[in-house]
């Protein structure tokens, strides 16, 4: 249990490229989702949600059923994330072998 604490990411030492990044964060804010066609042709739900943890905020990308799982105001963990930069921005991302759960 102890090794894995230590494996967890903070905000502030998130850079763009990072991957198989595992945090805790508390969801501040998560907007309506809406609805968009990737590029591979599918009709999917997307909404950036805003996470942080004591050292910062960041943008969260979640897509269709990740949003299922999750609430503004919950804590979660997220295993298997990766870094990227839109519109000039940070932004968190999980990734299709990962996962973010609440933590009850």
């Amino acid at each position: 249990m102890l090794s894995e604490v230590l494996s967890l990411a903070k905000i502030n030492e998130l850079k763009i490229g990072m991957r198989n990044v595992s945090l805790r964060a508390k969801i501040v804010e998560l907007p309506e989702p809406r609805s968009v066609k990737t590029k591979l042709g599918y009709k999917t739900q997307v909404a950036t949600a805003t996470v942080e943890d004591e050292s910062g905020k960041i943008k969260l990308t979640l897509w269709g059923k990740q949003m299922q799982k999750i609430g503004e105001g919950d804590t979660v963990e997220i295993r298997g994330g990766y870094l990227t930069e839109f519109r000039g921005e940070l932004q968190l991302n999980v990734a299709r072998e990962g996962e973010i759960k609440a933590i009850r």
